[in-house]
């Protein structure tokens, strides 16, 4: 009775680690591609996530799933791969202060970039007007932005300080999927009128 469970420990072990093998062969050839399929996964998962397990659904939106996922694929994983090899490169190694200058650039820098293309990403692709879509940000901005300082801030100090950078992206969109809950939600639900 042990020796199945073994095996399929070792198998599952053994897959696993054939994967990220392969995962990593295509990283080497093509990392901006495998980094926005990457996103596009990450993206996916926490909108049906968010969907399902926050907002209690029946009923998929899968245009909604649609979106973020083509977001993930079309700005945040290319945007990512350009973001941080850039921060890499100007702010090279692991020491502390270069940590936490990293962490502050992404934080206070980047954080509102992205939340500003991502608010109106969704907003475009939803057919909404220029004045709901300024509308939206101005509304939920500073709570996805604050928001983003409780959960990256720890999470990139890890990710700074002992991920590889061409790791980076990988290890940003595994944390995404939980972020991703939080950001569908916050972005698809409706802005106050004015």
């Amino acid at each position: 009775r042990l020796r199945p469970v073994i095996f399929s420990r070792a198998h599952s072990l053994q897959t696993m680690s054939f994967l990220w093998a392969k995962y990593n062969q295509a990283l080497a050839a093509q990392p901006l591609i495998v980094k926005a399929m990457t996103s596009f996964t990450g993206f996916t998962a926490g909108d049906l996530l968010a969907q399902k397990a926050v907002e209690k659904k029946d009923d998929i939106d899968w245009m909604r799933t649609g979106r973020m996922a083509t977001f993930g694929l079309l700005w945040h994983g290319p945007s990512g791969h350009y973001f941080y090899g850039f921060l890499d490169r100007m702010m090279p190694g692991t020491a502390m202060t270069t940590v936490f200058s990293k962490v502050g650039i992404d934080q206070i820098l980047w954080n509102p970039i992205f939340g500003t293309v991502f608010f109106t990403y969704l907003g475009v692709t939803e057919g909404k007007s220029q004045d709901e879509i300024v509308a939206k940000i101005k509304a939920d901005l500073p709570t996805a932005v604050t928001g983003s300082w409780a959960y990256w801030i720890p999470a990139h100090f890890v990710n700074f300080r002992f991920i590889p950078g061409e790791q980076r992206l990988l290890y940003i969109n595994c944390m995404q999927i939980m972020y991703n809950i939080f950001l569908s939600f916050i972005g698809n639900k409706e802005a106050p009128k004015e």
